[in-house]
């Protein structure tokens, strides 16, 4: 009788391929393998070209068939190094609860506890995620590999890039992981998720498509990744690329990965490269330098070539402009815009926080230019008291 595999079998979400990603290597996803298998894999696919994976396949699979015999060949070695690697990785990951400060603005959205993952960058105990999760938080804790839990401190969330930073207060058990280049993770590239909860959790994805993002909360990051299959952990993930570095974080799940309107589930990663150049402002300030966007506190909706106001932050510049629910935004100043990224572009080049913003809407029946005095977002959200 087999002896059992070292590890617990890891579940691998199922790779759709309208890419014409091999049905081969699309069978090589959905089968339940082993960690040591599943990584071994993962190295497979994307450090060899595709008539080496194929031959690494039949070697890491006898190795997870008859491990006897394979701890006596080269694949074995391959698949222990790949498995210390995983482990490696899957140290890096936390998992990040917050709790809001009383009467904290976005708990109307977002509630007033929320979890998500972060990810360690280096031995400071820095960790990245997404800032929705510990946006005017009272309260974060931060769990490590080990199940321990230690207090963390929001040192930044940059509203730009959507990218929150905290810092532990006391030691992580953890390899920190190191931050990659997004600009060079290509379509059709397969990619590591990897959320809290160690190796039931981590699964393998392709890049979709690289394209712009924007989000009807005054959102927008160029070049976002998309991938798929999805996976429902998304907020605040490790996406991890072929060379085992950190090249986005998990931020929202989506029903078009591959283009807009065009239906395929997946994850919207913010990319690692829009954060790198503020990374040392962030650890030191608590924010990047010089001037902030202007923040008009309105949520907008692209439908049939027209923008929708859905929402109005209470007591924000456009709540007190007279911006409503149900106004639809024809133009900024004397220029129309007909989608999200137009409206936001135009906005923002009108000059930064506190700059005054003229937009053009249809309410109710009536046309009108109402004058919004910009804020810094920063401004708006209350923070945790000092006393």
């Amino acid at each position: 009788m087999q002896s059992q595999p070292r590890f617990e079998k890891l579940s691998v979400a199922r790779a759709t391929s309208p890419i014409g990603v091999a049905s081969r290597r699309a069978r090589m996803t959905q089968a339940r393998v082993t960690l040591i298998t599943l990584f071994a894999l993962t190295a497979a696919i994307v450090f060899m070209n595709r008539s080496h994976a194929d031959t690494n396949l039949v070697r890491v699979q006898a190795a997870a068939d008859s491990p006897k015999d394979a701890a006596k060949s080269p694949a074995a070695s391959s698949s222990a190094t790949a498995a210390l690697d995983a482990e490696s990785m899957l140290s890096a990951i936390v998992r990040v609860k917050m709790r809001a400060v009383p009467g904290a603005r976005s708990t109307s959205t977002l509630g007033p506890e929320r979890n998500g993952s972060g990810v360690i960058i280096d031995a400071q105990g820095h960790i990245l995620t997404i800032g929705y999760i510990v946006n005017e938080a009272d309260s974060i804790e931060v769990t490590g590999a080990d199940s321990k839990t230690v207090p963390a401190l929001l040192v930044a969330y940059d509203h730009a890039t959507g990218i929150g930073l905290l810092r532990a207060t006391l030691p992580l058990k953890g390899t920190p992981l190191p931050l990659g280049q997004s600009a060079g993770l290509g379509v059709r590239e397969p990619v590591m998720i990897l959320p809290a909860g160690g190796r039931e959790s981590a699964s393998v994805a392709y890049v979709m498509s690289r394209r712009s993002f924007a989000g009807g909360w005054e959102y927008f990051v160029d070049n976002a990744i998309f991938t798929a299959p999805p996976t429902m952990n998304w907020s605040g993930a490790a996406l991890v690329n072929r060379e085992g570095k950190l090249v986005g974080i998990g931020s929202l799940l989506v029903r078009d990965t591959m283009q807009p309107g065009s239906p395929l589930p997946g994850n919207m990663f913010v990319p690692i490269d829009v954060v790198q150049p503020i990374l040392a402002e962030l650890i030191q300030n608590g924010k990047r330098s010089g001037p902030q966007q202007p923040w008009l506190g309105m949520s907008t909706e692209e439908s049939q070539g027209r923008l929708f106001v859905t929402r109005v932050s209470p007591e924000g510049p456009a709540d007190k402009a007279g911006i409503k629910r149900g106004d639809i935004v024809l133009g900024v100043g004397a220029d129309s815009v007909q989608n999200l990224e137009e409206f936001y572009r135009k906005v923002w080049a009108i000059g930064p926080a506190g700059a005054e913003v003229s937009i053009k809407v249809l309410q109710g029946p009536l046309l009108k230019d109402i004058r919004i005095r910009s804020i810094d977002r920063n401004d708006y959200f209350r923070e945790k008291s000092s006393t």
